[in-house]
């Protein structure tokens, strides 16, 4: 190793003034106890931007970060974060979003950690980084194009090797719920696009073309080899296949490991390919595990699949490319991509509609295909799928009828729910894209339009999947290990994103191996439940959470994909079906040369969060509207009445329910508190757990605002 050299980091953070010009760089070395990605960027919003800014003030900033595992060649190192305040919750505080894609790995290759968009241009720019040389550029002629021509665009002025980050109308029109879009269909949401649009920059747009230093790059191919041949399954690491085949000892029908023989990637460039039955062991098949869009869409959407695509160094390929003409005769376009909830928006609308159609039919496949190719490319976000449930709600109940003006409401034919028609639906979207209008209000959040439109009751019904008051929905919560999944929906200011624990809970293993490895890795079999058969809180639960949160902290700043990260399970029989969860530690020692644990790096997540904690602290407000407040508890980590309110003929704690229990909820903040080293009663940080994590410039923050316990 040269000792001149910086290994995994790139070392330096990029900052980008649009109200002077200035371009200037610094060091990453004093963030680097923040690893990168997640930490790096809430470290620079703590320190940059004070408590009361507003997320469209200039000095509101926007900060993508990577992490020191980004283009060294791990297995799923292509996410990127984006930290900058929030738009449409409570408060309006620290939020991260996160995108796929390849801009992650052009920031790295370019040679930066960090980028930092800070002020407002007095008009529309890009900004162009070209290794080393960086400029801000007119976007005359780009501002607003949709995010599909803006990045033609930007990619035939730049040239076609350049990775285009784009807002859409939505951003530039200060939407609250607005995404920035790379790659065509790769979302970053959390209203970062209408930050970037208040500060009149339509995209972000960088070629890369140097390498990333690594200390030990045998190390690394030798780790990313043992990880495809023997660790990792497919999607959300399922590591059993959907159908019964010879290889397999186990199979589920809701896996992710959906490849079989006879399943094709239909519209495949020179003839079908077969999916077939791909192995483990089998480095070159990995691709071949996930088809996501037949699992998402159905089986009609086998004829339209092109092939499985993914991010940067992604073997696993869970994003559908599909070529759909239908959608582009009912207004969204043919050419469609994308993973997760933009594949099955419909499928959060129908029943809220009782409109009838089926979200497993073809209709139901090109009404989605339709949303999700215009959401994209106006650059709306969707608030994991509360904009659907939303509108489905204000439809059917008839609060578009009673809060629009008469000429607005007459505009649209909302009887085309019903007929089967989705063409309502991109007329909807670039409607309330437009940020002109009543209706657009249902894109500035549900706790701003439920109070606008007198509906807070929706809130706390379960067909709303609300689970925050303070602005959020669920994100894999009570259903997903009781307990569990409902503490970590409440400790981020946005939905969680967390996928430890689902993807443990859907890997397909029997349930009786399943708490054996629960035993060797949370303490005992009983920190996991059968679904919908819960029992009482206790501290192997707890720690169960805390693992499942610091280990998405960790990847979200290294950066990795926690849609399949970490490997807590294996596919192979000859491993019993146990993963690795120390590859995140030797991949880090391999590309940094630091020599970390396991529970070192599980640490660093710890601290992250805390300072998350740290900085919603100095700007939540409590019930008389005073900003700067540490009780959490009260303020903060609640959640609306239906998890404890449905299945009203049940109890909690008995078969055939997922109904948690109040008293219950408020012992297992207590246990989470506990994990982190919080205050055990407010859930803030106190001065003994900064002192452990070495925080010492957080803690005198928060006592000079009286924010200690």
């Amino acid at each position: 190793m040269d000792a001149t050299l910086s290994y995994g980091w790139a070392g330096k953070i990029l900052r980008v003034n649009l109200s002077d010009g200035t371009i200037t760089t610094f060091a990453t070395a004093p963030y680097e106890d923040y690893i990168g990605g997640m930490g790096i960027a809430n470290k620079i919003m703590f320190d940059e931007v004070p408590a009361g800014v507003k997320p469209f003030d200039e000095e509101n900033k926007v900060v993508f970060a990577v992490g020191p595992l980004t283009a060294t060649g791990t297995p799923l190192a292509g996410r990127t974060t984006i930290a900058s305040l929030s738009t449409y919750t409570k408060d309006e505080q620290v939020i991260d979003a996160h995108c796929g894609g390849m801009l992650g790995a052009r920031i790295k290759q370019a040679g930066y950690d960090g980028i930092v968009i800070e002020g407002k241009a007095a008009s529309p720019v890009y900004v162009m980084i070209d290794d080393d040389d960086v400029k801000i550029k007119s976007a005359d002629g780009i501002w607003g194009l949709g995010t599909r021509a803006a990045t033609e665009t930007l990619c035939r002025r730049e040239g076609l090797d350049v990775v285009v980050a784009t807002i859409g109308p939505a951003g530039e029109n200060l939407l609250p719920y607005a995404c920035i879009i790379n790659s065509r269909n790769h979302s970053a949401g959390a209203g970062t696009a209408a930050v970037l649009g208040s500060k009149n920059m339509k995209a972000l747009v960088v070629r890369g073309t140097g390498t990333v230093n690594v200390a030990d790059p045998q190390k690394i191919a030798e780790l990313s080899d043992y990880m495809l041949r023997e660790i990792v399954g497919s999607n959300n690491n399922h590591v059993v296949p959907s159908t019964q085949q010879e290889w397999a000892q186990y199979y589920d029908k809701g896996s992710r490991w959906t490849a079989r023989d006879g399943l094709y990637w239909a519209l495949a460039e020179g003839g079908p390919i077969n999916t077939g039955e791909p192995k483990p062991g089998e480095i070159n098949t990995v691709g071949y595990r996930c088809m996501k869009s037949t699992k998402d869409d159905g089986p009609d959407a086998e004829k339209y699949t092109i092939k499985m695509d993914g991010c940067h160094s992604c073997p696993i390929h869970c994003f559908s490319d599909m070529y759909v003409p239908p959608s582009e005769e009912n207004g969204g376009y043919a050419t469609t991509g994308n993973t997760c909830v933009p594949n099955f928006p419909y499928l959060y609308m129908t029943d809220i509609l009782e409109s009838g159609i089926p979200s497993s039919s073809e209709d139901g496949l090109i009404w989605n295909q339709v949303i999700g190719s215009v959401m994209d490319d106006l650059g709306l976000w969707c608030n994991y799928a509360q904009l659907y449930r939303d509108i489905a709600h204000c439809v059917h109940d008839g609060v578009f009828q009673r809060v629009l003006p008469p000429e607005e409401y007459a505009a649209f034919d909302w009887d085309k729910f019903y007929r089967n028609d989705p063409t309502i639906m991109p007329e909807l979207l670039r409607k309330i894209a437009q940020n002109d209008s009543e209706l657009a209000y249902i894109g500035h959040g549900t706790y701003l339009w439920t109070q606008r439109w007198d509906d807070m009751g929706w809130n706390d019904t379960v067909a709303s999947c609300m689970i925050s008051p303070r602005g959020w929905p669920v994100h894999h919560a009570q259903e997903c290990f009781a307990q569990v999944g409902l503490l970590y929906n409440m400790m981020f200011n946005r939905d969680d994103m967390i996928h430890s624990a689902v993807n443990f809970q859907g890997c397909g293993l029997p349930f009786e191996l399943k708490q054996q490895i629960a035993a060797e890795v949370w303490g005992s079999a009983d920190a996991i439940d059968m679904d919908k058969d819960y029992t009482p809180m206790n501290e192997h639960k707890a720690n169960f959470c805390w693992w499942s949160i610091v280990t998405d902290v960790l990847h979200d700043s290294l950066t990795l994909c926690n849609w399949v990260w970490p490997m807590t399970v294996s596919p192979t029989a000859a491993r019993d079906y146990r993963g690795d969860l120390d590859l995140e530690a030797k991949f880090f020692k391999a590309a940094t040369g630091r020599d970390v644990t396991t529970e070192d790096l599980y640490k660093a997540g710890a601290k992250i969060m805390t300072l998350q904690r740290a900085n919603t602290a100095r700007g939540m407000t409590d019930a008389s509207g005073k900003m700067g407040t540490n009780d959490f508890r009260t303020y903060h980590d609640v959640v609306t009445e239906w998890p404890f309110t449905k299945d009203p003929d049940k109890q909690p704690f008995t078969p055939g329910t997922d109904k948690m229990e109040k008293g219950d909820f408020q012992n297992a903040l207590t246990m989470l508190y506990r994990t982190f080293g919080w205050d055990e009663k407010l859930g803030c940080p106190t001065a003994a757990c900064l002192d452990a994590y070495d925080m010492p410039d957080v803690k005198e923050e928060l006592a000079s605002l009286g924010l200690l316990p």
